[in-house]
C-alpha cells in the first residue's frame, strides 16, 4: 500500500512538472482597441526576424517560429510610438527534426484544430500604445532591460484581443531592438482544441510562450 502511494505520489509530481508552461511575462488581455497613429520617422521591420514560440502538453514541450512576413514602426522623440506588422503562418516551423513532428504535428498544428492556415495564412499585430515600463519589484520582467510595456492589437485567425507586455526597445538613428518574452491563452483566439484535463496525458496547455526578438532598420 505503502509503495502504491509512493507510485502515486510521483506520477502527481512528473505530471505538474511536466505540465509546466515555459516561464514569460503575464500579459493583460483585453477587447481590441483604436490603433495608434503618430508621426516620424518610419523604420521598415527586418523580415529575417521571426517570432518563436513554445506550445507544451503533458511531458512535452514543441518549440517552434513564425517569419514576419512585413511591419513598420513609427518612431517619435526617440521612442516608438505607433507600427504593425504582419506574420507569415505559412512559414511555421517546428525545432524538433522527428518525422512525427515535422509531419503530423506541423500539419495539425496549420489545420483548422489551430492556426487553420488555408483560411488564415497571415496573423497581424498592431500597437495601440507604448509607454515607459518601470518594474515596482513584485511584477519584474523576465526581459532584461525591459523599458517599455507595449499594447496592440493581436489578430489569429478572425478574431483579434489587444493585449499588454513589457518589451526592451532600444532606438538609434538607425535601427530599433525590440525583445520581449510572454504568454497568451490561446483559447481567447479561438484556439481551444486539447484544453481538457479529463484528457489527462492528451492534455494540451492554452497558454502559449511567445518570444519577439527583431530589427528594424530605418
Amino acid at each position: 500500500m505503502k509503495k502504491q502511494w509512493i507510485t502515486m505520489v510521483l506520477a502527481m509530481l512528473v505530471f505538474v512538472a511536466c505540465n509546466t508552461t515555459p516561464k514569460g511575462d503575464k500579459t493583460t488581455t483585453s477587447a481590441e482597441q483604436e490603433v495608434a497613429s503618430a508621426t516620424g520617422s518610419i523604420y521598415s521591420v527586418d523580415t529575417t526576424s521571426a517570432i518563436g514560440f513554445i506550445g507544451n502538453g503533458v511531458g512535452k514541450n514543441h518549440p517552434g517560429k513564425f517569419k514576419i512576413k512585413e511591419g513598420n514602426l513609427t518612431v517619435t522623440d526617440g521612442k516608438v510610438s505607433a507600427g504593425s506588422f504582419v506574420i507569415d503562418i505559412t512559414s511555421l516551423s517546428l525545432d524538433e527534426q522527428a518525422e512525427m513532428i515535422q509531419t503530423k504535428l506541423k500539419g495539425h498544428l496549420l489545420s483548422p484544430d489551430f492556426f487553420d492556415v488555408q483560411k488564415h495564412p497571415t496573423a497581424k499585430f498592431e500597437i495601440t500604445k507604448v509607454v515607459d515600463y518601470t518594474s515596482n519589484g513584485t511584477d519584474k520582467s523576465i526581459v532584461e532591460g525591459a523599458n517599455f510595456l507595449v499594447s496592440g492589437n493581436l489578430t489569429l485567425k478572425d478574431t483579434t484581443n489587444n493585449i499588454t507586455f513589457p518589451a526592451k526597445i532600444d532606438v538609434t538613428e538607425t535601427d530599433i531592438i525590440a525583445k520581449a518574452n510572454f504568454n497568451i491563452d490561446r483559447t481567447l483566439w479561438k484556439m481551444s482544441y486539447g484544453n481538457d484535463k479529463s484528457l489527462k496525458d492528451k492534455f494540451i496547455s492554452p497558454e502559449v510562450n511567445l518570444v519577439l526578438d527583431f530589427k528594424a532598420k530605418k
